[in-house]
């Protein structure tokens, strides 16, 4: 897989994860985007080895949303 594959895999996966944090939290854009680039969740997620990035926006969602609720990823 490419680097710009890559990059758009995450680029896409951030937006979804923005949009669901606006949708059911109720934050701005703005919120939803610090919220996700300011998290270990991004961290792991643009870590190629770990390979969050090909993982579903339902998934990565789960685990940015343990690391809200509780300070960590689970």
């Amino acid at each position: 897989m490419s680097q710009a594959e890559v990059t758009f895999m995450i680029e896409e996966l951030v937006k979804e994860l923005a949009l669901r944090l606006m949708e059911e939290r109720g934050l701005t854009m703005k919120q939803a985007l610090d919220t996700i680039y300011n998290s270990e969740t991004y961290t792991k997620l643009s870590d190629e080895r770990v390979g969050l990035y090909s993982q579903s926006t339902p998934y990565v969602y789960s685990i940015l949303e343990t690391e809200i609720l509780t300070g960590k990823i689970g």
